[in-house]
């Protein structure tokens, strides 16, 4: 059976599976992404040879599929959406104010390594812009040390953000005296392919967290928390307790950045904001 023109996801399995998304993920799936949904659950009907959207729910909610198929679905339906210094003036603030003002009072990045996370890091372009950041800005400080954590949903972004590899246009905005340091070309140039040097690699750490559970289980606080257009799939609800986790694992003193669309004024949180999507973290 072609499943392209022959199913449907129906109204009924849609609400059944948008539900789930919505209580496993937080993530809002409103009926005008039925459409979407649809598409991206489709290849999971093809790999799992299955006839039918209602078929796949079935199997979804059953034993095995709990067991086998649930990463799978969470993978297909998260969107991932990430670039080399993206919105890059959050770079220029923390290396010419924040980080000059975490060691200035806390010797942060000298008596300790400085700590950052990358909140919903999909494949892995956030966390090594960090790191070529933090690299650069040790280069002008002696005894100046960090360690970045890249945390995300899926097991797919995941694996490639650990691989390291990426396109030479996936690598385009990142500055060219920055490619010469921390890329290494593929011996085959017909790939066009790119990778992290090892040393920058060794500095970051990745692991799979789901922003709905109720511990995180990061052990280190952190002096730095970029969590960017993450919170924008999130009800006002969700964003509450998600930001709240945040803050948990965030050191008084240190700054959280969120997304250029994203504000948080309309939350109770120990925040201050101190420019425009970026907030230090504040006694509760």
């Amino acid at each position: 059976m072609d499943i392209t023109t022959q199913q449907t996801l129906s109204e009924t399995t849609f609400a059944t599976i948008s539900r789930f998304i919505y209580d496993k993920l937080g993530i809002k799936m409103p009926k005008q992404k039925r459409t979407m949904l649809q598409g991206r659950l489709m290849k999971r009907l093809r790999t799992l040879k299955l006839d039918s959207y209602e078929t796949y729910c079935d199997y979804l909610f059953s034993d095995e599929g709990r067991r086998e198929e649930m990463v799978h679905m969470m993978d297909v339906v998260t969107t991932n959406k990430t670039d080399f210094f993206r919105e890059s003036r959050h770079f220029d603030v923390m290396t010419e104010h924040v980080l000059p003002e975490l060691m200035r009072l806390h010797n942060t990045g000298e008596r300790r390594p400085l700590t950052v996370w990358s909140a919903g890091c999909s494949t892995g372009a956030e966390p090594y812009t960090l790191a070529m950041v933090l690299r650069e800005f040790a280069a002008k400080h002696q005894g100046f040390d960090f360690a970045v954590l890249g945390t995300d949903i899926s097991t797919r972004v995941l694996q490639k953000a650990r691989e390291a590899v990426y396109t030479e246009t996936e690598a385009n905005p990142i500055p060219a005296s920055l490619k010469k340091k921390y890329l290494l070309r593929s011996k085959n140039r017909e790939k066009q392919l790119v990778r992290i040097v090892p040393e920058l690699r060794k500095k970051v750490a990745f692991r799979r967290l789901n922003f709905m559970d109720a511990e995180y289980g990061v052990k280190t606080p952190m002096d730095i928390i970029f969590c960017r257009n993450v919170l924008i799939y999130f009800d006002m609800s969700t964003q509450q307790q998600v930001l709240g986790r945040l803050c948990r694992h965030l050191r008084v003193g240190g700054y959280l950045f969120c997304g250029h669309s994203e504000t948080l004024n309309e939350f109770d949180l120990p925040l201050a904001q101190m420019a425009t999507t970026v907030h230090r973290r504040i006694e509760s």
